[in-house]
This record gives C-alpha cells, sequence and structure tokens, in this order.
C-alpha cells in the first residue's frame, strides 16, 4: 500500500533518506576506434551507483557484439587479478554515440573506468588505452595501434598504453609516449605511479626474417628483355603483363622485382605499416616496415579478399596491403573476370572506396601490378618446341576473360619465351639486382624532382615533359595508327618513353626511347586482335 504525503505552506513534508553514501561514481577514460587506416578518439565514460548489483552492466554507444561481450572478461579480469568487482550497477557509455565500436580493443579503458570509479587509480586523463584482457588480466594485442597512436598525437595526449606486442609499431609516433604493458595491474601501478615507468624507445627495424628476402635477378638465366622491361617498371612504377609457356620464368621474374624498387621513405613506411596493422598481419613485435611489399593472393581469392570490405568493420583487401609494392597476380586470366573489373578504379586513381549502408571508408591503394598468364590454356601457344592442343576458340575464350579496358591499364606487354638450353647451362650471368637498382634510384631522383612517379604523371605536365620532335611525332602517328590504341594507351606509352628516357639520363624524349615503349603496347594484338 501506497502511502500519500500530504503537506502545506504550514507544515513542510519530511521524506526519509535512502541512501548515505554518494548517489553515483563517475570516471572517464579515453581510447580509440580506427575507421579505415584512421584512428578516432573514444571516450569511455563509467558512471557506478549502488542501487543495483553486480549483475547490472549497461553498456551504450552503439557497441557490437565483441564489445558487448567484454563484460565477462573485464569482471573475470578484475577478480583475477586481486581487485575485485564492485557490488554495484555500472553503465557504460561510449562517446560519441553515432560512431560504431567494434573489436575487443575497449577491453582496457573500461576496466580501468571501472577500477577508476571505485577510486583504484587515479584520474587517467593524460593517457590513451587500448588491449584486449585475458580472463586473467593478461594484455592482449589489438589492431591498429599505430592509427591509435597517430590519434592520441592528434589530439595532444601525451601516453599512450598498450598492450607489449603493439608497443613496437605504436612507438614509431613522434611526440608520444608509448608503455608496452602485460598486465592489468602493471597498468593500475602506472597511473598511480608513473614515474616507476619507462616508454619504449622508437623502433625504425625491418620485419624479422625479412631484410634481404628478395631474391637476386642474377639468378635468372636469359630473358634479357623481359628483365629490361621490368627495371623500366621498377624506375616509373609502371604495370607490367607477361605472356609466356609454363616454366619459362615469369614467377620468378616477378618475386625479384620488389627488391629493385627504392627503398620506402618514412611518410611511405608509416602509410604502409598502418594499413598492416589495421589488417591484423603486422607480425608481432614489429615495428615501422622497410621492405616493399609484395602480394601474391591465390586466383580463388573473393572479390573482399581482394578490394577489401567484409561482414563488419571494412578491412583492407590485397590492393591495398600491396600499397606501396607489388600486386602479383599469377595465372591471371584464372581470376574470376569480376574480381579482375574491380581493380580498374584502384589502377587509376590509387585509392579504395567502400561504401556501406552507415559509413564510406577509403584506403590507400598505389601499387604495381605484375600479372603473369599463358598464352593459352595448354600454355604452349606459339612455343616452337612444343605443339599446342588448343583449338582457336579455346584460346579466345581463354584470352577474351582479359577484357580491353583492363589491357588498356596495364604499361608494359612483355613476352616470356622459353629459355633455350645453351642459356640455361651457360655462365653468362645478367646484371644483378643491385646493379638495377642503382640505375633505378637515379631514375627515382630524377621524377621526385618533378613530384609524381611517371606512372602517376598527371595530363597538364605529360604534355611538357614528353615533348617530341618531328621523329618521335612520326613514330607515334605510326604506332597509333596500326595499332589501333585508344588515348589511355597514348599517354601511357608517352609516361613509359619518358622513363626509359630518366634511365638514361637524357631531358628529351627521343624516337629510341619512343620506340622502345611501343614494342611494349605490341604485344597485346598478337593475342587479342
Amino acid at each position: 500500500m501506497l502511502k500519500m504525503v500530504y503537506s502545506s505552506p504550514l507544515v513542510p513534508a519530511t521524506y526519509p533518506r535512502r541512501y548515505t553514501e554518494p548517489l553515483m561514481a563517475l570516471f572517464r577514460t579515453r581510447s580509440a576506434a580506427v575507421y579505415g587506416i584512421e584512428g578516432y578518439l573514444i571516450d569511455v565514460e563509467v558512471d557506478m551507483y549502488p542501487a543495483g548489483s553486480n549483475r547490472d552492466f549497461v553498456m551504450v554507444g552503439m557497441p557490437d557484439t565483441a564489445v558487448k561481450e567484454s563484460r565477462e572478461r573485464i569482471k573475470s579480469a578484475l577478480m583475477n587479478s586481486g581487485f575485485g568487482y564492485p557490488n554495484k550497477a555500472v553503465t557504460i557509455n561510449l562517446a560519441p554515440a553515432n560512431l560504431r565500436k567494434e573489436g575487443a580493443g575497449f577491453d582496457l579503458p573500461m576496466a580501468m573506468g571501472i577500477l577508476g570509479a571505485m577510486g583504484t587509480v587515479r584520474r587517467a586523463d593524460d593517457y590513451l588505452l587500448a588491449g584486449e584482457l585475458s580472463l586473467d588480466g593478461t594484455l592482449r594485442p589489438v589492431r591498429g595501434a599505430l592509427s591509435m597512436a597517430v590519434c592520441a598525437r592528434r589530439h595532444s595526449i601525451p601516453n599512450f598504453v598498450v598492450p607489449i606486442d603493439n608497443a613496437a609499431e605504436a612507438a614509431v609516433v613522434e611526440g608520444v609516449r608509448v608503455f608496452g604493458l602485460r598486465h592489468l595491474a602493471e597498468v593500475v601501478s602506472l597511473l598511480n605511479q608513473p614515474e616507476q615507468f619507462t616508454p619504449v624507445p622508437p623502433c625504425v627495424q625491418p620485419v624479422p626474417g625479412t631484410e634481404g628476402a628478395a631474391p637476386d635477378f642474377r639468378d635468372v638465366r636469359g630473358q634479357t628483355t623481359a628483365k629490361r622491361a621490368l627495371e623500366v617498371a621498377a624506375a616509373g612504377g609502371h604495370n607490367v603483363l607477361m605472356i609466356g609457356p609454363p616454366g619459362s620464368g615469369k614467377t620468378m621474374l616477378a618475386k625479384r622485382l620488389a627488391g629493385i624498387l627504392p627503398p620506402l621513405t618514412f611518410a611511405e613506411a608509416l602509410e604502409t605499416t598502418q594499413i598492416h596493422s589495421v589488417a591484423g598481419v603486422l607480425p608481432r613485435g614489429a615495428g615501422l616496415l622497410l621492405q616493399r611489399p609484395f602480394r601474391a593472393p591465390h586466383h580463388t581469392i573473393s572479390d573482399a579478399g581482394m578490394i577489401g570490405g567484409g561482414i563488419g568493420m571494412p578491412r583492407p583487401g590485397e590492393v591495398s596491403l600491396a600499397h606501396n609494392g607489388v600486386l602479383f597476380l599469377d595465372e591471371f586470366p584464372e581470376f574470376p573476370r569480376n574480381t579482375l573489373e574491380l581493380l580498374r578504379q584502384p589502377l587509376e586513381d590509387r585509392m579504395v572506396t567502400i561504401a556501406r549502408s552507415n559509413m564510406t571508408l577509403s584506403f590507400p591503394a598505389s601499387f604495381m601490378l605484375v600479372a603473369a598468364m599463358n598464352p593459352c590454356p595448354c600454355g604452349f601457344y606459339g612455343d616452337s618446341t612444343r605443339e599446342c592442343r588448343c583449338t582457336p576458340a579455346m584460346i579466345q575464350r581463354y584470352l577474351g576473360k582479359i577484357s580491353g579496358p583492363m589491357l588498356d591499364r596495364i604499361d608494359l606487354h612483355v613476352e616470356v619465351p622459353a629459355v633455350p638450353y645453351k642459356e640455361i647451362r651457360g655462365e653468362e650471368q645478367g646484371a644483378s639486382s643491385a646493379e638495377m637498382r642503382a640505375r633505378i634510384e637515379c631514375a627515382r631522383r630524377i621524377q621526385q624532382q618533378r613530384g609524381y612517379t611517371n606512372a602517376q604523371l598527371p595530363p597538364r605536365l605529360l604534355r611538357e615533359l614528353c615533348r617530341l620532335d618531328d621523329s618521335g611525332e612520326r613514330t607515334l602517328e605510326m604506332a597509333m595508327r596500326r595499332l589501333g590504341l585508344s588515348a589511355r594507351a597514348h599517354d601511357r606509352i608517352l609516361k613509359v618513353a619518358r622513363t626509359i628516357a630518366d634511365l638514361d639520363a637524357s631531358e628529351q624524349v627521343s624516337a629510341k626511347h619512343l620506340a622502345e615503349a611501343v614494342q611494349y603496347r605490341s604485344l597485346d594484338r598478337n593475342y587479342w586482335s
């Protein structure tokens, strides 16, 4: 039965006091969420009040399933670490509420928020926290630690606390003190007694096992034309298509291409490491990536695996993991045609944009495409030593998997014939990767002064840097007319010719440079005519 309490101006009403302690305890920590390759600041607000029990645990702010499951991990981690868990109702708000929160990296900031509301730790406004919790309180690594460190620097947060396995990549960012810890108890000690901890020193080292991993071009017998084409491609950042029978050395050549590319600049290395960190493929304990990536996906790869996407938060695909490096597609026609057509946009824009109903994310995708294929299903069409068993219809159907617009976006088309016996057994060796890299770096330095690699020259600079004399004009006009080339192919021939001239240290694009560039565009007419 409810008892009514009446009052008047003369007789004030009195109410019993229900609580003898503060109604609530509020504590805030900071974390970060990664969208694309960018980190965004997230405020973790913990509200604790006694009108409830430890079963009352509410989480708001668009958390996904992995974030919601952190409730049980946090409870067990706090209990097993000796801090206990309050017999009170807990409400956690992840702000801003309009951004979806994904992953287990919010375990640590939420746990520290609860301990802060309990009075166990001091204020943590100067710290950005990220880490997954084991049931015993051990910190597990998370994705995107490097992007979170960049976010901390952008918001002037001086300290970043991460699991020990993420410390090396996060420490690359200047202006942020990174603390790599192993257990929840260490984080509590850091927040209460920061003077007893030393930040992790910056780590700029190659990933273990990758230094000098690229094989040498000296190991490849013969194939002088193909080596020259790959040197031109590496000097200007051009795409390459190699056509030849099985066993001619296409894969050997492709695997050695990354070894002759110039070293990554710091900005390129930072962006490349961010992508690999977000994708979760960065080896544990690795710092900044110094080797250009070489990605070689199998032809059974899905569209999302190639371009990016997936369920939940979109992840980078192979085209982004190959950013600033090489994407090698062996058995080119065996890839689904739809997957190949998806490459057209990143090859032009150097960027992949993934649109969802609630968000649109962009991933960098500036890579060199190196494709290898057989001339026919059996692989021996045009081979003088082996008879081709394919019918003309089979050959055309096989080659038809590569569309004309896709071919237009590949600058160099190179035939890789079978190596003769004398060249296989001969003592003569070609140029080494070191010698080729030296020439390529000289050409790249010339291009750096212009601000672009030749493959990325804008139209306004193309005509200025690729002025032709009368002989060059006649050569180009004849090639365009005889080969039936498109306007895009015209521009790409000029870009390749500019690269060949840079390798010769020539300011002027001469007729011989143009003739060599045209030679690399004539092969497709022999097969796709």
